[in-house]
């Protein structure tokens, strides 16, 4: 049987059937490119947490669909779980916080760096906001770790992330690493959902720092100087923004 109940009138779940997508999530990641460019000049992107492949698929009719030079795009999927095959994309079963996952990951690319990593995972929710806020701060880190090492000079870190009353620490360590960092709650993300995503831009090492298979954030006891207001600003991105689900559905979504 099919699905029945609030998601079902979600306006989103229902043109993501309509149109070809394996998730609402497809959505999200649209929304966040009308307000960030995020495809511009990409010819290698980096998926972490992809299942079932929405961002995937967005990312190939974005990039490789696209392309006049279907060669040199590399577009490269990362999930713990099978995913059916999507054209022009690579896919790897990883876990991202393994160093395996990563050497498979750099094998994958060549040796070449990439644009653009994306990571739209998340660990189930408990209803404990501070759990999951730690939870998946876990998860972020990881997928830095895979963006300081992949990710070329000026490139684009996107992931999500549950805001919560560290989002202005978060903020300030992923400065450290990136000219540009916000916040960004998407209109297809459900209304009563603390997630968001944090979109860095114009990534660079700070000069001195020593990249290691597991970096930190901060070295411990080091401080640094950021730039900028230093204020973690929140944007929404987006239309349909008269059409929201019922309430009452996991924080989750997807």
């Amino acid at each position: 049987m099919g699905r029945s109940g609030p998601e079902v009138r979600d306006i989103y779940y229902r043109r993501a059937k309509e149109e070809g997508w394996r998730a609402r999530s497809a959505f999200k990641l649209l929304q966040i490119d009308e307000e960030v460019n995020l495809f511009e000049n990409v010819e290698r992107c980096i998926d972490l947490c992809a299942a079932p492949g929405s961002w995937s698929q967005v990312v190939s009719k974005r990039v490789w669909a696209s392309s006049n030079k279907k060669d040199r795009v590399k577009i490269v999927s990362v999930d713990i779980q099978d995913m059916a095959p999507i054209d022009g994309v690579v896919q790897i079963k990883g876990d991202i916080t393994k160093e395996s996952t990563v050497e498979e990951i750099v094998k994958s690319l060549g040796g070449e760096q990439v644009q653009l990593i994306l990571c739209d995972g998340a660990s189930d929710v408990t209803g404990l906001h501070d759990m999951d806020e730690y939870i998946q701060s876990g998860l972020l880190l990881s997928a830095l770790n895979v963006a300081m090492r992949l990710l070329e000079p000026g490139g684009t870190f996107l992931a999500k992330f549950f805001k919560g009353r560290h989002a202005f620490l978060t903020h300030a360590q992923f400065r450290v690493f990136f000219s540009s960092v916000q916040f960004i709650k998407p209109t297809s993300s459900r209304s009563h959902s603390m997630e968001s995503f944090i979109v860095c831009e114009r990534f660079k090492l700070p000069i001195g720092y020593a990249l290691k298979s597991q970096a930190l954030l901060e070295e411990p006891g080091e401080k640094r100087t950021l730039g900028g207001d230093g204020l973690a600003l929140f944007v929404q991105s987006g239309d349909l923004s008269g059409f929201d689900e019922i309430l009452g559905l996991e924080s989750n979504d997807s």
